[in-house]
Formats: structure tokens, sequence, C-alpha cells
């Protein structure tokens, strides 16, 4: 006997499929759902084996799908009538992999009864709505910008990179994921409310991200690009798992990717108790999938002895990304030089590269008052200095200014 749970939302086939289900034998129905929230509800029984869904149901998402999931029950979508690849591609991005046209209710039944099919990696559904892609080779890189609690400028660092790596002519997305209340936007005097991070999780939510992609950006020049942040540290439950994994392998797939990250990697031991995903899993999604990391430490005793921590705990996020360190605010009034603090650093963990930033003050201030990054600014010792972490995290675009005979800072 196969249990199940119908969520139609007043569907037109609602009708047509119960009649056909009650002459089914072996087939019950438990509970016609009324929304989203009672068919989760539902499922948490642990009394149904099936779910059979609307796929335009309002709420459907893939936290909802995952949640059916949880308590082994099998998502079923009925499609409406039209293209079937489209309708499959939709269904396919919420984890559902069984569909029924809404014309065919005679294969439900069939569908029921049958086993999930596995997945195969092999096969790609062409999107008929997304977007021309760029070439095959033109994907991008994801770097996540990281650093422990106390502000040793990670903000600034990322805006600065993605920047700098648009100024050297390659498409560049800028992705805001701090969970505890993001600064990019007001770095860079984007005054408009509309968070490009909780647009993306919604369209992500429903299966639509990478047709939809170029509205949850902000151009910020020819090839720089910005998904603004939470607007305020109280929105991040709306971001739920996932979400920032499929955002980045969809801007990833258009150009090279900065990722701004929260301070945190501490994982919730209560998100496993509920649906909701934990605070962090915005900074540790980001970390974990990232081509590279670079890590943020400010240069003063207390900054010093913090980076030497995160040093060890961004090891337990992601264990085969590069690490890149970056020491900020290097100022000769604290009385030792990088030699010293690269023989610290150095002894936590092993370090593709250690770059060295000064503490040019002046030069944040004024790209900070005018919303402006530090390329636009001009040229200064901070950019100099920045300019030399961008050669190594991508090399086949190093571009020296004429007559500055800089000296590369890197261990």
């Amino acid at each position: 006997m196969v249990v199940l749970l119908v969520l139609a939302s007043g569907a037109a086939w609602e009708s047509a499929a119960l009649a056909r289900l009650e002459r089914e034998p072996g087939l019950v129905v438990l509970r016609r759902c009324v929304d989203v929230a009672d068919l989760l509800a539902a499922a948490s029984s642990g009394q149904a084996d099936v779910a059979v869904v609307a796929l335009e149901a309002p709420g459907l998402d893939l936290d909802a799908v995952d949640h059916l999931r949880r308590f082994q029950v099998r998502p079923v979508a009925v499609v409406p009538d039209g293209p079937g690849e489209q309708h499959a591609l939709r269904a396919a991005r919420l984890g559902i992999t069984q569909v029924v046209p809404d014309h065919d209710l005679e294969a439900l039944p069939v569908a029921l009864r049958a086993s999930e099919p596995a997945a195969d990696e092999d096969t790609v559904v062409p999107d008929p709505l997304e977007p021309e892609r760029p070439a095959p080779g033109g994907a991008g890189r994801v770097v996540a910008v990281w650093g422990p609690a106390g502000a040793p400028g990670r903000t600034t660092v990322a805006i600065a990179l993605a920047a700098e790596l648009a100024a050297r002519g390659r498409r560049t997305t800028l992705v805001d994921a701090d969970p505890y209340g993001g600064a990019v936007a007001q770095q860079l005097g984007v005054l408009d409310e509309v968070s490009g991070l909780l647009s993306a999780a919604r369209l992500a939510g429903t299966g639509a991200l990478e047709a939809r992609f170029g509205t949850v950006q902000r151009a910020m020049g020819e090839h720089l690009t910005v998904v603004t942040g939470l607007p305020r540290a109280d929105r991040w439950v709306e971001v739920r798992r996932g979400v920032m994994e499929h955002l980045l392998e969809v801007a990833a797939a258009h150009g090279d990717v900065v990722v701004d990250t929260g301070f945190s990697l501490e994982a919730d031991p209560a998100a496993d108790l509920g649906a909701r995903a934990p605070r962090n899993q915005l900074t540790i999604a980001a970390v974990a999938e990232a081509d590279e990391v670079v890590v943020v430490g400010s240069a003063d005793p207390v900054g010093l002895s913090r980076l030497a921590r995160a040093l060890v705990d961004v090891r337990d996020v992601t264990s085969r990304a590069p690490v890149r360190v970056v020491v900020n605010r290097m100022r000769p009034s604290l009385g030792w030089s990088e030699k010293d603090i690269t023989g610290m650093v150095e002894g936590f963990t092993r370090l593709s590269g250690l770059h060295f930033l000064p503490d040019d003050r002046p030069t944040v201030d004024r790209a900070l008052v005018a919303g402006r990054t530090l390329a636009e600014v001009g040229d200064s010792p901070l950019r100099r200095a920045l300019s030399d972490v961008v050669d190594a995290l991508a090399p086949d675009t190093v571009m020296v200014a004429p007559g500055r005979g800089r000296r590369r800072r890197v261990r």
C-alpha cells in the first residue's frame, strides 16, 4: 500500500486525479493539503510515502522538497501542459525527479508505484529559458574573502580585489554573503534597497535563478557587477540551505566571483533539529565552495592572535582550496617586520601566499566617503599592494602601470 499526500493548490487536474486514484487499488490518499505548510506538517507525521504536488504551488521550493525527503516522503510533480522539457528542468532544480503531465493522469498511478530514478550526472537538460551563456572555458574562479572577528578589513579587501579583476578586463561578480549584515552596498554607495542576495534566494527556491541571474545583480562598471547583501542582519533566515552553493555556481559560469563572507565558521548543532538553516551556513558554504580562500587578518597583536586561530579553523572547512593570507594595516609603529609576522603565520598552516597591506587610512577614507572602489580613487600604496595580491590570484592578468617599479610582497 502506498499512502499519499496531495497538494494541488486549486489546479484543474485535482478532481480528475483524485477520481483516478480512488479507482486504483493499493493507493490511499491520506490528506488533501491546502498549502505547502499543511503538506510539510502532514509529512512530518511519518505516515505518508509519496506527495503528489502541483509544480506551481506557492511556496514549493528546495527547502520544502528537502523537508519531504527528510521524512522519507517522495515528491511527484504534476506539471501543466506545455513544453515538457521546460517543466522537467524546473522540477529537477527543486529536487523532484518524477513528473507527470496534467493531460496524462493515467500515468500517475504508475509513477506513484515506481521507485525514484537514480540521478544521471552525465545527462544535461538544455534550458529554453536560460540566456546565452559564455563560451566554454569562460567560467571563472570563486575567491572567498574571509577573516576572523574584529573587523580586519574583509569587505574592503573583497571590494578591492573584485574591482582590480574587473579593471583588468575580467568579468567579475562581487557577492556580499555576510549573514550578520552586509556592508558592500554601503561602501559602494548603492542606495537600492532591493537585496540581490534575497532575490537570488527566492529565485533559487523556484528553480529560476539561472534564467534570471541578471536581475539579482547591480552593474558597477563594464566588467563588475554586485550581488548586494542582507539589508538587515535579522533577515538571514530567508536564505535557505543550498542557495549560496547554487548562486556561486551560476555566477562562476559567467566569470570570476569574489565573495565577502562573515567572520564565523561555527556550525549550529541545533540546526539539525529543525528545518531552519544555521546562520553561519552562508559563510561556511562560500568558503567550502571556493577555488581559493583569502584570509584577512589585522597586523596588531590581537588581530594576529585571531588570525593564527583562524588559519586552523579554515582548514576544517576547506581542505582542497589554497589558502592565501593578507595581513592588513601594517605600520612601523607596531615594532615588528614582515619577516617576524611571516615566521609566526607560516607555523600554523601551509599557505599559497602571504601578502602585506599598508595602513593607508587616507585612501580608504576617500573611497568610503565617495562610495568608490580603490581603483577608482587612483594610485596609492594600498592599491599597489592589493594589485600584487591580484597578480598572484590571476597571474594571466598581470597589469603593471608604466613607471611604477614596485616590489612584490609575496612569501
